[in-house]
């Protein structure tokens, strides 16, 4: 697998992609022909243009999955395709609708590099069981492309002391899914991102991120930690604790 997986692809104060742009740039093959796959927003057209927009300076050649009326086609031409972020509940639904999901899986596994943002890194996970997202729409199954063995959970918060607020923390939240499924989770904070390279797989980005394990206290990992055990990783779904 070749995987540079985001957490998020806008930071505050910057421009689409910028706080990653080394990374990404150095990531997708210089010259190729990048797929980009825009479920996840309702504006297909709009947010293919905003990636050409901010690529465009890099020399790398963007195409819309949706454009020229065939999905699959499109990513049979790819060199790299990124997979962007929105709600990952109307994004897995049109992997499934467009026969995608499977393509993109055998794909990845041949050797094509996949790239993902927020939902389009929910989607390397085996489920989207920890997504932060609203159900808007109604998937086949929760199963994504399961391109790493253990979960992700993008846009990770930390919970704050000093909120009045009474609902459950993302921590909680994470801690009720240990509850009934025996399954790392990744909580990849603003700013970080993991890089899989092969069998080798290492956090980057400015922020360290945050690892959840069954019967374990949650443990902080430091930017460049190398994370390879974890696609060792044997997910054991609805298996209660």
């Amino acid at each position: 697998m070749n995987l540079l997986l985001l957490s998020n692809s806008t930071q505050h104060g910057r421009g689409y992609l910028e706080h990653a742009m080394d990374t990404v740039t150095g990531f997708l093959p210089a010259g190729g022909r990048l797929v980009f796959v825009p479920y996840a927003l309702a504006d297909h057209d709009g947010y293919t243009a905003q990636v050409r927009g901010a690529l465009d300076g890099a020399g790398i050649d963007v195409r819309g999955v949706h454009e020229g009326g065939d999905p699959l086609a499109r990513l049979g031409e790819a060199d790299a395709v990124f997979v962007g972020g929105g709600n990952s509940f109307r994004l897995l639904s049109a992997l499934y609708r467009t026969g995608l999901r499977e393509a993109l899986t055998k794909a990845v596994g041949a050797g094509l590099p996949y790239m993902g943002a927020s939902a389009g890194t929910n989607m390397a996970a085996p489920s989207l069981r920890t997504t932060n997202d609203m159900p808007i729409v109604e998937p086949p199954s929760f199963e994504a492309l399961g391109l790493v063995p253990f979960q992700i959970n993008p846009h990770y918060l930390d919970p704050d002391p000093a909120s009045t607020h009474k609902g459950e923390t993302r921590e909680e939240r994470l801690t009720e899914f240990m509850e009934e499924n025996d399954v790392p989770v990744l909580g990849l904070r603003e700013g970080s991102w993991l890089r899989v390279d092969g069998a080798r797989a290492t956090l980057g980005g400015a922020r360290d991120a945050r690892l959840f394990r069954r019967g374990t206290a949650p443990r902080e990992l430091p930017v460049g930690a190398d994370l390879s055990e974890l696609l060792g990783t044997v997910p054991a779904f609805d298996s209660r604790a």
